[in-house]
């Protein structure tokens, strides 16, 4: 089987996002793949965070991860990224092969740049090279992203390039598998969804919570009804209908937006009624898994052990090629 990784940050608990872009894809590819799922707390400090908090984000978002579907350790290996110290250490030695023109143009960077300008540190500039660790450690051959990741992996497959023409065959170049839900916006409906700019809803949120948040969302920005009056696609909250919604409901959706025949609070009832019903079991599962951590300590140090295996492995490979053993 080909070898499968991908990572996710615990920057809080997953939020709806994060479950259609990647967390449902990776539930039905570990059945297809050797896959090798991670915890990137390592690329979590690259903005503001509390350290009070990180541990119980971790355990939150692995928890969240095992109540959705993740079969850990049995079908796939998952693991907390700072428990292996060879993606660190691979990341360095990443970065001397790594053109920095190639890093500057990473639209990512400009982004996060921007967002966070009064903390524009080393890190932002350097993730793709941690990434292209995490997955070089492993001799990651798939890597399923969103199509925001899909630049960094492009640049993966020119730094495991350079590398292999310089030290030999040694790194595959990563493909990119991008998941079906391409691009989650936020509840703003002007960004993509994310914890950061507070314009999401987490897996594990509460009806009360789902309801509330989505009654204030965003529905149809005037300037985009201007240019296409009549579609309902232009509508966040329509989208969102599409993957938790049954046929007939995201039909009505249609039919009684255009029509004016149904107002916005009704579709959004609607559809916070039919999140909270999908999430519901997870939210149960993953509770009890966070009220004695025993087993989710289990399941991330069986990864660990494992994915600890294999990095070393592959950097006595790239220790040797470099001439430094």
């Amino acid at each position: 089987m080909k070898r499968l990784f991908s990572g996710m940050q615990p920057t809080g608990s997953p939020h709806i996002g994060n479950y259609l872009g990647a967390i449902e894809n990776w539930i039905k590819l570990q059945d297809e793949y050797d896959a090798l799922f991670c915890i990137v707390d390592l690329h979590s400090l690259t903005i503001d965070y509390d350290p009070a908090q990180v541990q119980e984000r971790i355990y939150e978002m692995a928890a969240v991860l095992i109540a959705a579907g993740l079969e850990a350790p049995e079908k796939c290996s998952l693991f907390v990224q700072s428990h292996v110290k060879e993606h660190a250490e691979l990341a360095w030695l990443l970065s001397t092969v790594t053109p920095i023109s190639e890093l500057y143009r990473m639209t990512q960077f400009k982004s996060k740049s921007d967002t966070h300008k009064k903390n524009i540190n080393a890190g932002l500039l350097t993730y793709p090279v941690l990434q292209t660790a995490d997955i070089a450690l492993y001799k990651g051959e798939v890597v399923p992203v969103g199509e925001d990741q899909v630049q960094h992996i492009e640049l993966a497959r020119i730094i495991c390039r350079k590398f292999n023409n310089r030290y030999g065959e040694i790194l595959p170049e990563p493909q990119e598998k991008v998941s079906p839900a391409k691009r989650i916006m936020g509840l703003d409906g002007n960004a993509k969804m994310s914890k950061s700019l507070n314009n999401q809803i987490d897996v594990i949120e509460e009806p009360e919570a789902i309801w509330e948040k989505l009654r204030v969302a965003m529905t149809d920005p005037a300037r985009q009804r201007r240019k296409d009056p009549g579609n309902p696609f232009v509508c966040n909250i329509h989208t969102l209908h599409t993957y938790f919604s049954t046929d007939e409901q995201i039909e009505w959706v249609r039919e009684g937006c255009t029509t004016a025949g149904i107002g916005c609070f009704e579709c959004k009832r609607v559809l916070a009624d039919n999140i909270d019903q999908r999430f519901a079991p997870i939210r149960e599962k993953a509770r009890e898994l966070l009220k004695d951590k025993t087993e989710l300590k289990r399941i991330l140090d069986a990864g660990a052990k494992r994915a600890s295996e294999i990095a070393a492995e592959t950097m006595d490979e790239v220790y040797r090629a470099m001439g430094l053993r």
